[in-house]
């Protein structure tokens, strides 16, 4: 692994990002890091459009084990969410090395089902916070500040508050886990507190997506679940008559599962860095 200067590889396994994202990221990792010891390089793959995605599933495959499985990166950002990660799961999770064993990665929403595969396979630098594509949200640049000081330097004020070395953590995307519960990916989230956020869901499927997870027995097992902001809920006709909140406690309660209040992440710029597994001194 590089020594000299840090070098944190971006791709992009489900939807594009636009090359102004990486530049206006790249200016403020310079200013960050004026002293050149951080090397930000997005791949080309990045920037790729195949419908949906950023490049068809073998260019995506590909670009992300080019990362991961290159000694030369310390670690791997992923660019954003939007939808394909799952597609790649069988595939990429066959083909990482032991090379990409000692990388860190950094990302939620959609990038939580690779992130999740890689935990079940014994991962241990995995974490759910912001991505390069937030500088698009209003106030985005706190955002990619606070991604680069735990990229960097490991700095315990990117974390949500209730991380610690004494618990072991894990988020994700109501939604995402939801899907990856059943499947050969599903990592044991026993012991852990679960941190859940959603954003752009009504909340019948919020509540239906918190039964399903909650009925899974290896997350009955887990420590607690804390819930993170669900953004921009659409409106519920008829009126769906209970909070997010509300339905997380009901799901809770229904599965013996401790409900611990509300965590510090979501999709906006405030979203806070949560390591998979317990917290260590980097």
């Amino acid at each position: 692994m590089s020594k000299d200067r840090l070098k944190i590889g971006v791709v992009a396994p489900g939807s594009p990002i636009e090359p102004r994202v990486a530049d206006q990221v790249k200016e403020i990792a310079a200013k960050l890091y004026p002293d050149n010891g951080l090397d930000i390089h997005f791949h080309p793959q990045c920037f790729l459009s195949s419908g949906h995605f950023a490049g068809d599933d073998e260019i995506r495959i590909q670009a992300f084990l080019e990362i991961a499985n290159d000694e030369r990166f310390d670690a791997l950002w992923f660019a954003r969410g939007g939808y394909g990660s799952c597609r790649l799961l069988d595939t990429l999770l066959r083909e990482l090395s032991d090379i990409a064993r000692q990388k860190a990665y950094l990302g939620y929403s959609d990038a939580g089902s690779i992130l999740a595969g890689m935990y079940k396979q014994g991962f241990t630098r995995l974490a759910h916070g912001p991505m390069p594509v937030d500088i698009n949200r209003n106030g985005g640049a706190a955002a990619i500040k606070r991604a680069l000081a735990y990229l960097v330097e490991g700095a315990n004020e990117s974390l949500e508050s209730s991380v610690s070395f004494t618990t072991k953590t894990a988020a994700f995307n109501i939604s995402i886990l939801s899907q990856l519960i059943g499947t050969p990916f599903q990592p044991s989230l026993s012991d852990h507190i679960l941190m859940l956020e959603e954003t752009s869901e009504y909340m019948y499927r919020i509540d239906r997506s918190l039964f399903h997870i909650t009925s899974n027995p290896d997350i009955r097992g887990v420590a607690g679940i804390m819930l993170g902001r669900c953004g921009d809920i659409p409106p519920n006709d008829p009126e769906f008559g209970q909070t997010e909140e509300q339905v997380a406690q009901h799901w809770c309660h229904v599965a013996g599962i401790q409900y611990l209040g509300r965590a510090d992440i979501g999709h906006d710029t405030e979203n806070k860095v949560v390591p998979f597994g317990s917290l260590t001194v980097k």
